[in-house]
């Protein structure tokens, strides 16, 4: 048995629609170009719903209101060996701000249609995009009442 332990990374992703066109990111990776929801990591401290509003405004420029969680989804890189467990949600636009540069890596933002996402399959940066596209499509949908955070605290074994 291995003395290592394993850490899955924490990630959260929004899928946007407006007027049947999704929000992407365009993105630089090992692989070359990608597309991907808004998506990002879960920083030390930062509530889910914290994360995905960030991440949404640091990799788009639009300002985003989670209003449902879409999934938890758990996938494994085949090349690299990470898992990641995604936290999905959905909700709406409260702006754009044009000024607003993009964080590193960030090509560019695009509105596509769901047959238009599907179609650019082998640029996906996982299937991940797709699967969420495909729950969201679903009309899968969870209450926000089922995150819990609770506060830093003293926790005696038991």
């Amino acid at each position: 048995m291995s003395d290592a332990i394993w850490k899955p990374h924490v990630v959260v992703a929004a899928v946007i629609e407006e007027r049947g066109r999704f929000l992407l990111v365009e993105e630089e990776t090992d692989a070359g170009l990608r597309l991907n929801q808004p998506a990002g990591h879960l920083e030390d401290g930062e509530s889910l719903l914290d994360a995905v509003r960030r991440e949404v405004f640091e990799e788009t420029a639009h300002r985003f209101e989670p209003t449902a969680l879409l999934g938890v989804y758990r996938w494994r890189h085949p090349d690299k060996g990470h898992t990641y467990v995604r936290f999905a949600f959905t909700g709406t636009v409260l702006g754009f701000d044009p000024t607003a540069p993009l964080d590193e890596g960030i090509v560019r933002t695009l509105w596509l249609s769901a047959e238009e996402i599907r179609a650019s399959s082998p640029r996906h940066r996982s299937p991940l995009l797709a699967k969420c596209l495909d729950d969201y499509l679903a009309g899968r949908s969870y209450p926000l009442e089922l995150l819990h955070e609770l506060a830093p605290g003293r926790v005696d074994d038991a």
